[in-house]
């Protein structure tokens, strides 16, 4: 999985021009396997090897002048898992042509929802009917924010709140064969610095130097530990988890359905322009 995913980043470096702050990859790439839903990508030594069976969702993005394009789908080698990576394909394509301008939130949820519980997969011979996750979501965008404020819903709720012109949303759909609600688990590899955070007096110098690096690296785009080591970074453990005690930064730990139960993801990034709703993550190989 480190090979998969510093194969991936070292291309989307390339391709983008990375150029500090100013072009680059927008947040460390999530492979989670199985019931992980998102936030996992491997620390630095982390051995896991992507296996037949497993159900691996690929969640990258990048960014200019911190204009993010964020983006996942779902790889599935065995075919038993067609009907669940179908679900969620179909459920974001849903929500990307229910979403327009003055669109209520709420009516994109419940058209994901309709369309993703309509599926269900047999998987060892026991038939699940997929779950549309309700506590994770869909969100608009803002430069250097990947998330910003803004939740579109993938099931039926209560929200008012209509889309708005110039825009950016992020749709974004995950089916389950679990309970449809995840959970933090596992080791923490994510984490962000919080965008709306004054001045704190940090007491030891490391803290200081490494809160340094990480404005001048990633801002308030998140970032994960083997993007620390990339840039050089040694012995941060300690002050990393001071600057996430003092709330300046925040850790995203991995989100997990049931163990044992699988979970598909698929994304796009949608511009809501004053003539048409471009899907800007969506190419001729996409």
């Amino acid at each position: 999985m480190v090979d998969l995913c510093e194969t991936l980043e070292s291309t989307l470096r390339k391709l983008i021009k990375e150029n500090g702050l100013k072009a680059g990859i927008a947040f460390p790439t999530g492979c989670s396997l199985n019931c992980v839903a998102a936030h996992w990508t491997p620390n630095t030594g982390d051995k896991t090897v992507l296996q037949y069976d497993d159900v691996m969702k690929l969640d990258f993005g990048t960014h200019v002048d911190g204009y993010i394009i964020d983006s996942a789908f779902t790889v599935a080698f065995n075919p038993t898992f067609n009907p669940l990576l179908e679900a969620s394909k179909e459920a974001t394509n849903t929500g990307i042509k229910e979403a327009g301008i003055d669109v209520r939130l709420c009516d994109v949820g419940a058209a994901i929802q309709e369309v993703m519980e309509s599926y269900e997969v047999e998987i060892n011979g026991k038939v699940f009917q997929v779950k549309s996750v309700r506590n994770l979501h869909g969100h608009n965008i803002r430069p250097y924010k990947v998330h910003a404020g803004i939740t579109v819903p993938s099931v039926k709720c209560d929200s008012q709140i209509k889309m708005e012109e110039g825009e950016f949303y992020a749709i974004e759909t995950f089916g389950s064969t679990g309970k449809g609600a995840v959970r933090e688990d596992l080791e923490c590899s994510h984490y962000m610095k919080n965008f709306d955070v004054g001045y704190v007096n940090l007491r030891w110098a490391r803290e200081k130097q490494l809160l340094t690096t990480i404005n001048k690296n990633f801002s308030t785009l998140a970032f994960c530990r083997r993007y620390l080591d990339y840039i050089g970074e040694t012995k941060y453990h300690m002050a990393l988890k001071n600057l996430c005690d003092v709330g300046i930064l925040k850790a995203l730990p991995p989100l997990s359905d049931a163990e044992g139960s699988y979970v598909s993801q698929f994304e796009h990034t949608i511009l809501l322009r004053p003539t048409c709703k471009e899907v800007i993550s969506r190419g001729d190989d996409y």
